[in-house]
């Protein structure tokens, strides 16, 4: 179920709040009521509202410069009431950033239709911003499988969802956690507002800030321009962070003031922001453990673990690797073009014996190369493992890291895509910010 959006409502005549607020109710919106400046600005900076019904002429300043510091503090569209319309208000109102110019008294339905629409463009925009789209393909089931381990998993993850909590994730590296956390915000009561991701694993301190609050024009050299942070993109939204044990010390007690307070600043400005999201995180480290060596702040890790979840590695979930395997070669035979690829008996066999230390991630890799390279649809053990003339797991097989293996996997879907990397990042399940990293830290070098 979704959150109802909040509209603030300025004007200084109780009488012309009542029946808007009223029909806004009805219609399905929160609202929340100022009389003047002073008092807007504060209910705004204390609630966050999502859009703002403000009147021209308000007893202790002026709407249009009203409508301005709202849009430079949270960028929310404004409406614009007056009792007494003219051209030349309405031109300067537009061109001052309102989304619309009504005179009094307000026919009610189109106001409803204008809110509705400018909402609706601002979920999209944030969405696209964040490098999302709200017709992007739905996530992979997280508890595919029948195992308990995966069960309990589910049952866990089912009773949390709706919760207004936030929730730390903790699991092998590539067990599927950021795969769960989709899965929570798609069945959340944020689920039409931004799911917005950031792997913190290798980010310098600087990066991080900038990734997280965004940056004004001239705040360092190179910002040409001003940049929002991804915490202003998830704004009624989700937020993931992923991998949250790498963030550096400093940075955590940043994260914690905006969690603590719902509101931070950009880099090179000096106004606060607010900022409404609901946190998810995910660590394969132990993080208790980060805390006793002094490496993670303990205030931090009470504010994102208010429910944890445990996603269990592949080895313990049986038959599911079988499972897994069968879906997820079916999906990578449709994308390469080569749908009609499939499991020897030995080849299944051979996946449900292996321990899969890089769980589904390296199932997935191993899965793709062999599509990617194999020249017969009937995959055998030795596609899934290079050099295997049997079972992945027996002693004889060389074995590689799982570092080397991601880089001649990328390797492999670069050259299968001819060096286009969106093409290979949806193909990886990796945002294209994320598969430059790894072309940069691997010195693989796309098309463009």
């Amino acid at each position: 179920m979704s959150r109802r959006p909040c509209v603030l409502l300025v004007d200084d005549d109780a009488a012309v709040r009542f029946p808007i607020g009223r029909f806004l109710t009805a219609s399905g919106y929160d609202v929340v009521e100022a009389e003047g400046v002073a008092d807007a600005l504060e209910t705004f900076r204390s609630g966050a509202p999502d859009a703002a019904v403000v009147d021209i002429s308000l007893g202790d300043g002026d709407g249009l410069e009203l409508m301005r510091s709202l849009r430079m503090e949270g960028a929310l569209p404004v409406v614009i009431l007056t009792a007494h319309g003219s051209i030349d208000l309405a031109v300067q109102a537009m061109k001052d950033g309102a989304e619309q110019f009504f005179t009094k008294p307000v026919d009610l339905p189109t106001l409803r239709v204008v809110l509705d629409r400018a909402l609706d463009n601002r979920r999209n925009r944030q969405a696209s911003l964040a490098g999302r789209s709200r017709t992007a393909r739905a996530a992979p089931d997280p508890f595919c499988g029948e195992s308990p381990a995966i069960r309990r998993l589910a049952e866990q993850a089912a009773r949390v969802a709706g919760a207004p909590v936030a929730v730390l994730i903790q699991g092998e590296t590539g067990s599927g956690k950021g795969v769960l956390a989709r899965w929570l915000h798609d069945r959340g009561p944020r689920s039409d507002e931004p799911f917005v991701d950031l792997n913190c694993a290798g980010l310098s301190r600087e990066l991080m800030e900038s990734e997280l609050f965004g940056y004004e024009k001239g705040a360092f050299t190179g910002a040409v321009s001003a940049k929002p942070g991804l915490l202003e993109l998830a704004h009624r939204g989700t937020f993931f962070l992923d991998e949250i044990g790498d963030i550096e010390i400093t940075v955590q007690a940043k994260l914690l003031k905006v969690i603590e307070e719902l509101r931070f600043r950009r880099l090179g400005d000096v106004r606060d922001r607010r900022v409404d999201v609901r946190l998810l995180a995910a660590t394969h480290c132990d993080l208790e453990q980060q805390v006793k060596e002094g490496r993670f702040r303990e205030d931090l890790l009470y504010r994102i673990n208010a429910v944890t979840l445990r996603v269990p590695p592949l080895r313990e979930r049986g038959a599911d690797a079988l499972v897994l395997a069968r879906l997820l070669l079916a999906r990578i035979g449709t994308e390469l073009g080569r749908p009609g690829v499939h499991l020897s008996e030995a080849a299944e066999q051979a996946i449900v014996a292996h321990t899969w230390p890089g769980n589904v991630r390296q199932l997935r890799n191993a899965l793709e190369r062999a599509v990617l390279l194999g020249a017969d649809p009937l995959l055998e053990p030795r596609d899934l493992i290079p050099d295997a003339s049997g079972d992945p797991a027996s002693p004889g097989v060389p074995l590689i890291s799982l570092q080397d293996l991601e880089r001649r996997h990328i390797d492999a879907v670069l050259r299968a895509t001819g060096g286009l990397v969106p093409k290979a990042a949806e193909i990886l399940g990796l945002s294209r910010t994320a598969l430059y990293d790894r072309l940069r830290k691997y010195g693989l070098k796309p098309s463009s």
